[in-house]
């Protein structure tokens, strides 16, 4: 937990003034992770590598930004400049998110690239369906300041998709003590995340679980499937004022009154176990950037070409609404047990396994190669870590759900390329490392289409990799969002040469 020339000069003078240099940095380092985690982590610390779970109830909310690939782009060229204009402008749209969810009653329970995933607990009383509909209404509106954007290549503009569902979803703490993740199992995620797909920019979408929650308290047009669309007819002024149930992100400040190296001692050992739960949620390199950077307290943005991993685990988290009671401990344990080996097996090749993140069909693994930490042979190692991860998945012992052994299988997609790699989020509050652009979503794609138990891969990552690696040639498909056809390649296998040059 601390830098490494503090780390060096308290071991060789633990005198009263160093370690109050070192209770300083750990009391910024614990802001900082609070800042970093969903509310509930905070409200009721996990124990680091103890599994738990429980079933909830509520409303979720997905968002998702459109137009951002080309605000990159038209940045990207003007080096570091170019992404501080980029990541002032992120941070103002987040932050302005951020407080009216907040202030509707929301908790953020996760950043997933541009998009958010946002949680209103289950009140009958108020309903918070109709909080979570109100929220997004002052969110599309609030998008009004985001229309006009000059650059240096013109004016853009940044739009909005917002998705709502209402649910049941069971939440898990999930990994060892030396990384930990908070997951949602069910299909009420990916029922949500699709209600945001079926809408429209600018408008609110509700899925017919939510709908019928709020039939009688808006209009609304029929979209796709059997999805909302909510009618926005209301002026801020008729929207009225915040439904004042905020969840404020407060912390009480560590204080120490006994400066002595004893009661110093005693503050320090008191903010490690503060500290310590929080920090087993951050990946090992992403906490290493935070804890070196506290005294700045940000870390700078930058346009980088890392090599992005993309994982869809299927069955798993799926089967948790077919689960009988009982059964649900040992499939939260095997998705534990897998979250724990491929984050081993991509740490051990020298990348970040980011997060567990959610797909239309099942839960998403991001996976960097070349971010914080860069080698001359980053895809060679994200290829290693696929075909590693492909293993450990087809050799899982499935979990009995319903009486029957799931069948768990995974996508995976890899692709090479310019991301944009800031601390996103509100600049004072809550925020989080991670990577953005067009880069991501082609693995992402990528990750989509492929078959069961394969891997997929652009042809930059194939011209990085192909003396190493048996891949096959697939040709030109027509991938979503492109205008243009996409080269794709198959990975197979690793040859025997690669053992040396990982080495």
């Amino acid at each position: 937990m601390l830098p490494a020339d503090l780390y060096a000069e308290v071991w060789l003078d633990p005198s009263a003034a160093t370690l109050e240099r070192v209770f300083e940095h750990l009391r910024t380092v614990q802001h900082v992770l609070y800042n970093y985690t969903p509310r509930q982590l905070f409200e009721s610390p996990p124990v680091p590598g103890k599994v738990r779970y429980e079933w909830q109830e509520g409303t979720l909310m997905f968002t998702d930004l459109a137009g951002f690939t080309p605000l990159m782009e038209a940045n990207a060229g003007h080096g570091r400049q170019g992404a501080e204009t980029l990541l002032n402008l992120l941070n103002s749209y987040f932050a302005t998110m951020l407080e009216i969810i907040s202030k509707s009653g929301g908790n953020l329970l996760e950043f997933t690239g541009d998009a958010l995933l946002v949680q209103f607990p289950f009140d009958e009383r108020s309903n918070e369906t109709q909080r979570a509909v109100r929220a997004g209404m002052r969110m599309q509106h609030a998008m009004n300041k985001f229309k006009k954007i000059e650059t240096p290549q013109g004016e853009l503009s940044l739009g909005m998709r917002i998705g709502i569902h209402f649910g049941s979803y069971l939440t898990a703490e999930i990994g060892t003590p030396h990384r930990m993740d908070h997951v949602l199992l069910g299909t009420t995620v990916q029922t949500t995340k699709q209600a945001e797909g079926a809408g429209a920019i600018g408008r609110v979408c509700l899925t017919e679980d939510a709908y019928r929650r709020v039939i009688d308290k808006f209009d609304f047009n029929y979209g796709k499937g059997k999805h909302m669309l909510v009618i926005d007819d209301m002026s801020d002024e008729e929207l009225g004022t915040y439904e004042l149930v905020i969840h404020r992100r407060r912390m009480s400040s560590a204080l120490i009154l006994d400066r002595s190296p004893e009661g110093l001692m005693s503050g320090i050992e008191e903010l490690v176990n503060n500290i310590e739960p929080l920090a087993s949620y951050i990946p090992a390199p992403v906490l290493q950037l935070l804890v070196e950077s506290a005294s700045r307290r940000e870390i700078p943005p930058q346009f980088a070409e890392p090599t992005i991993v993309f994982v869809n685990l299927a069955g798993i988290p799926q089967s948790a609404d077919r689960a009988q009671s009982g059964e649900e401990e040992g499939l939260v344990a095997a998705f534990s047990r897998v979250f724990a080996l491929i984050n081993a097996a991509t740490e051990s090749r020298g990348g970040v396994f980011k997060k567990i993140t959610y797909h239309l069909y099942g839960s998403d693994m991001l996976i960097i190669f070349g971010i914080p930490n860069s080698h001359s042979n980053d895809p060679l190692r994200a290829a290693s870590t696929a075909l590693a991860i492909r293993e450990i998945i087809t050799h899982l012992e499935p979990p009995i759900v319903g009486g029957e052994a799931v069948d768990v299988a995974c996508q995976i997609g890899i692709a090479k390329g310019a991301v944009f790699a800031a601390e996103i989020g509100d600049p004072r509050g809550r925020r989080e490392f991670n990577v953005l652009s067009d880069t991501v979503n082609t693995a992402a794609r990528l990750m989509a289409v492929a078959e069961k138990n394969s891997i997929l891969m652009t042809e930059g990552v194939y011209q990085s990799i192909q003396e190493y690696f048996e891949c096959e040639d697939l040709g030109d498909i027509k991938l979503k969002g492109k205008a243009d056809q996409t080269s794709i390649y198959a990975l197979h296998s690793a040859r025997e040469s690669l053992r040396d040059v990982l080495i």
